[in-house]
């Protein structure tokens, strides 16, 4: 079993690696060094969001259409194939695009998509396969493997991109791409070989659509304020994805191998987060700890729109700093809180209601955060105001948030749901 979790934990690292070029690179050379639209950039990152739905549909065929007697292989494959692809082709598309073609927009959906297509076929497939080949009681190790084998692949790969593309050339960063694609293709087939057991049983396991994940949540006036409160929470915390690196570079002048590293000095303090909140599970109640992670990722909002007013490179740092810190903290501890607002035979009903609360609010927080960065700076003329605005918006549903929480009432629903390990609930981060 040792060795199958680390065969999954290379798949999820594989799929994961494909994020990071795309997230911590190409969106910065896009914004500043190609000068495209935010907006444009912002809806180009989230198509992968726009298609979560895709994955109820995903997950439903392939329980019972297996392929040459595997039912999970054959899907992992052709999205880890697809995600590779759009890595590799897209700077050559985002330097197409920067060129004025006006066919460059059909390429880039078309080759962001096959991106955004490859990731959700992939991920539903290879966490339901960690389902059916852990069982229920080897789920919590084995999804704890996993997510920390992503976060280490992460911070690896942003490590290593940001020295390969120094000093800056389009050819350096193709180059760069392409071995992390080829690097990702390589880790997912090791991770596929001898995995998956063959079958021709098809699962008896109800898969829930998206009407009954909608009418669950909306038919519950506390089940509806919670994922309201989340929405918010998530669009803030998750929405400047796309933004933090291109700020880096027109309020410090980073260049792209700096601006590079700000993803692994993220993801460096969310999985030291993860590790305290693991500490810390049934010593501070959920509540508390839920609001601890949102107050520390209102605090780095705040100290990097300091930052920026008085250009100071180390509080910067020290807002992405607090900003993963909080993060991972408080969307554990959410995580958690929600498992607590159910009943033990709906937990998978919101679970799948979970991932599409998560992408609505990547969606929506990219969006959002690229149209007003363009209309702040098209009406103001200054670059850095339209970043600011942004980052305060964000900050300020982070306080509204903060404030709904208080509303929620825990103890109205059933205190013996079946809420997983603080583990569990990391692997959904992503």
């Amino acid at each position: 079993m040792h060795l199958k979790r680390f065969q999954l934990g290379l798949i999820h690292v594989a799929v994961a690696m494909t994020l990071v070029p795309i997230n911590s690179t190409l969106n910065r050379v896009m914004i500043q060094e190609l000068a495209i639209s935010a907006t444009v950039v912002a809806v180009l990152a989230s198509l992968p969001y726009l298609f979560a739905p895709m994955q109820v549909a995903i997950g439903a065929y392939s329980d019972h259409h297996p392929i040459f007697g595997l039912r999970r292989t054959p899907y992992i494959l052709l999205g880890l194939i697809l995600c590779v692809t759009g890595v590799v082709v897209s700077p050559q598309v985002a330097y197409t695009l920067a060129n004025g073609n006006s066919w460059g927009y059909l390429i880039a959906v078309l080759a962001f998509g096959a991106w955004g297509m490859g990731y959700n076929l992939s991920s539903v497939s290879y966490l339901a396969l960690a389902d059916d080949i852990s069982g229920e009681n080897e789920r919590g190790k084995t999804i704890a493997v996993m997510w920390f084998m992503m976060i280490i692949g992460i911070i690896i790969t942003a490590i290593a991109i940001s020295r390969m593309v120094d000093p800056y050339t389009p050819a350096a960063l193709q180059a760069a791409f392409q071995l992390v694609g080829g690097v990702a293709l390589v880790l997912g087939l090791l991770g596929l070989i001898r995995l998956e057991p063959a079958t021709r049983r098809t699962s008896e396991s109800h898969t829930y659509t998206i009407k009954e994940m909608s009418s669950t949540i909306l038919s519950n006036p506390v089940a509806k304020l919670f994922f309201i409160y989340l929405w918010l929470l998530l669009a803030a915390i998750l929405g400047q994805d796309i933004l933090l690196e291109p700020f880096g570079a027109q309020a410090f002048g980073m260049t792209v191998r700096e601006t590079t590293r700000i993803t692994s000095l993220w993801g460096t303090f969310v999985l030291v987060a993860i590790l305290l909140a693991g500490a810390l599970e049934g010593r501070i109640s959920r509540r508390s700890m839920a609001q601890s992670g949102n107050a520390g990722a209102l605090l780095g909002f705040l100290v990097i729109l300091a930052s920026g007013g008085v250009s100071s490179l180390t509080i910067f740092y020290t807002g992405v700093a607090l900003l993963g810190f909080g993060t991972g903290i408080s969307t554990v501890a959410n995580l958690s809180l929600m498992f607590d607002l159910t009943v033990p035979e709906k937990v998978g009903l919101f679970i799948g209601a979970w991932g599409m609360s998560n992408a609505l609010s990547r969606l929506t927080g990219s969006i959002l955060g690229g149209v007003i960065r363009d209309v702040v700076t098209r009406v103001s003329g200054n670059l850095l105001a339209g970043y600011m605005v942004v980052f305060g918006i964000e900050a300020a549903l982070l306080v509204v948030a903060i404030l709904m929480l208080t509303r929620i009432d825990v103890a109205a629903f059933r205190k013996k749901a079946e809420s997983p390990s603080i583990f569990e609930s990391a692997a959904l981060i992503d």
